[in-house]
């Protein structure tokens, strides 16, 4: 230590006596010392004005490349309450419990708990996961940051990891002095993907690897420090003695791929907690479209009961989106109220894109086209009972010709395998149609044949309702499984068109009927095509329990997406 010492106050010493003897030559050396030591001094000063220059150059860029894209939204300005979140009722409850823990954090920790530190949100888009966060941050009468997760990404290695420290940093400030914060990171699977699989946070060319991932691990669960100066200064000083406390900081994420995510982000101590946000069911859509539909003028054909029948699988999003285009079309047609012809607009618009007719169309091709979409209504209304015929047309819409869509009539999340066939038919049906009324084959099938073909795919590889039970999931390659079944699904395929080319032959005079109004309308609705069966056949829809001879005895059930139209892509190559 005395060794250390010396060597320090002879340093001293001799820098020191070196300035006092350079000072005691420039004063006595004259004018010409003054003049070359002037002149290295302002070459020095010149040098550290160019130096500081570029130090300030690059400690701005880096500062303005650094500053998070964070909204901030203090307690109350949001004004987003449980009463604006609609259709998810147990949802709303799991998020009042973290509610109750923000604005009792203090009580809790008294219990001797810890306040949650993470919740992860995971659904669909539109489902309403933002907003969902915001009114728990407004309910909590707390601050709330919205943050988006590619924000955070940078090419300069190093930014994004300040990034986030600074939003920290800034929420655990304002943590303490309201009690809790809540920072909300939109699409987190940008910067939280698993890095086993090379996700996570990259610098300069993909240099720095998954460094802001772990920067984000470490702010959601840092260690007990005292961050304030204060605490600091009077720790240093012994006059502290009080355990050091993190402030409540809850850490809101959402997802659409929360399977990708890293486990480390996933254990308890980050995102505690996992809530799955899907799309609300029949009384959920009711819900919503009463809230939206009350601040809109519309008349009595326009009900939430309808309208929630008609938007099976719809996101709050949507419903939203399709009230307020129902209201722009009403504006546009110079109504006052909107009505449910303008909803109905709307939705296809919104589903199939705007109408965009072709005039220079030939009465032959319409024809086709006309033949083509009556097959495919006719198998619809006469194979699937739990569908209705929705809308049937020959106008062009998006890159579809023509197309037959339907609409379940409620909720379903099963399908038995005479409806997997049933569905297989409802796709041949437009071929059956062509070889057995116009006489030839339309290259206007492409999707048809694909759609019939993974149905028979999913049918015998995947959910054994064939002969085998072998399903091509367990060997990861559909595409190989389909080869090897391809005999079998061809077959299967044979057998399904050979009953549907029945069954149009037998309701010949409905497929005529269907056609003809197509060529003079254009389109028609599932009521009108209600209005031509019992026309020509006096009685209302039948059952279709003769009609599928195939199918085995049984309810074997395909768990498979339901609710979604069957639309006819119609390609002409």
């Amino acid at each position: 230590m005395k060794k250390y010492q010396w060597i320090k106050w002879r340093k001293l010493i001799l820098w020191t006596t070196a300035l006092i003897t350079i000072g005691m030559l420039v004063f006595t050396g004259g004018p010409t010392y003054w003049q070359v030591t002037l002149t290295i001094i302002g070459f020095v000063l010149r040098l550290l004005f160019a130096m500081m220059f570029m130090i300030i150059q690059f400690v701005a860029l880096f500062w303005f490349l650094a500053r998070g894209r964070t909204y901030w939204i203090l307690p109350g300005e949001t004004g987003s309450t449980w009463d604006d979140y609609r259709g998810n009722p147990e949802i709303v409850e799991n998020a009042k419990r973290i509610v109750t823990l923000l604005k009792g954090v203090k009580e809790f920790k008294e219990m001797g708990g810890e306040a949650i530190r993470g919740l992860l949100l995971c659904g669909p888009p539109g489902t309403g996961k933002s907003y969902l966060a915001q009114v728990i941050a407004n309910e909590a009468q707390v601050p709330f940051a919205y943050a988006s997760a590619p924000s955070f990404q940078n090419m300069f290695f190093g930014v994004g990891n300040l990034k986030v420290m600074g939003l920290y940093r800034k929420a655990r400030k304002l943590a303490s002095v309201y009690g809790a914060c809540i920072i909300f990171i939109d699409e987190i699977d940008a910067i939280g993907m698993s890095r086993q699989a090379g996700g996570g946070g990259g610098g300069m060319f993909g240099m720095g690897g998954a460094g802001l991932l772990n920067e984000l691990l470490l702010q959601m669960d840092p260690p007990n420090i005292d961050n304030s100066k204060l605490a600091k200064l009077l720790r240093s000083l012994g006059l502290r003695r009080k355990k050091a406390e993190r402030p409540a900081v809850l850490t809101v994420a959402a997802t659409n791929l929360p399977d990708v995510l890293d486990p480390a982000l996933l254990r308890p101590g980050r995102f505690d907690r996992k809530l799955w946000v899907d799309a609300p069911d029949y009384d959920g859509r009711l819900d919503v479209f009463q809230y939206y539909l009350e601040k809109v003028k519309r008349d009595s054909t326009l009900t939430p009961e309808r309208a929630a029948l008609d938007t099976i699988g719809y996101s709050p999003a949507q419903i939203k989106h399709i009230v307020n285009e129902s209201v722009v079309i009403a504006h546009q047609r110079g109504g006052e109220v909107a009505s449910y012809d303008d909803f109905r607009n709307a939705m296809e618009t919104y589903e199939w894109g705007l109408k965009q007719p072709l005039r220079s169309m030939s009465e032959d091709e319409k024809r086709n086209v006309a033949y083509h979409e009556a097959g495919h209504a006719v198998a619809q209304y006469l194979l699937q009972p739990h569908d209705r015929v929705w809308k049937v047309t020959i106008i062009r819409r998006g890159g579809a010709l023509g197309l037959a869509a339907t609409k379940p009539t409620k909720e379903r999340y099963n399908r038995s395998d005479s409806e997997i066939l049933a569905g297989i038919q409802v796709c041949l049906a437009a071929r059956a149609v062509e070889e057995e009324f116009l006489g030839k084959k339309l290259n206007g099938v492409t999707s048809d044949l694909r759609q019939a073909t993974l149905l028979a795919g999913a049918y015998l590889g995947m959910v054994g309702m064939g002969d085998e039970l072998f399903s091509w999931l367990s060997i990861g390659s559909q595409s190989e499984a389909l080869k090897a079944l391809r005999p079998k699904i061809n077959e299967l395929l044979q057998d399904q068109m050979l009953q549907v080319k029945k069954l149009v032959k037998e309701h010949d005079d409905f497929v005529h009927a269907i056609a003809e109004e197509l060529l003079k309308q254009g389109d028609l609705t599932g009521e009108q095509i209600d209005q031509i069966y019992v026309g020509l056949y006096g009685q209302s829809r039948p059952e279709p329990s003769n009609v599928i001879t195939q199918s085995k005895e049984g309810n074997n059930n395909l768990s498979l997406s339901g609710g979604s139209s069957e639309v006819d892509k119609g390609e002409q190559s």
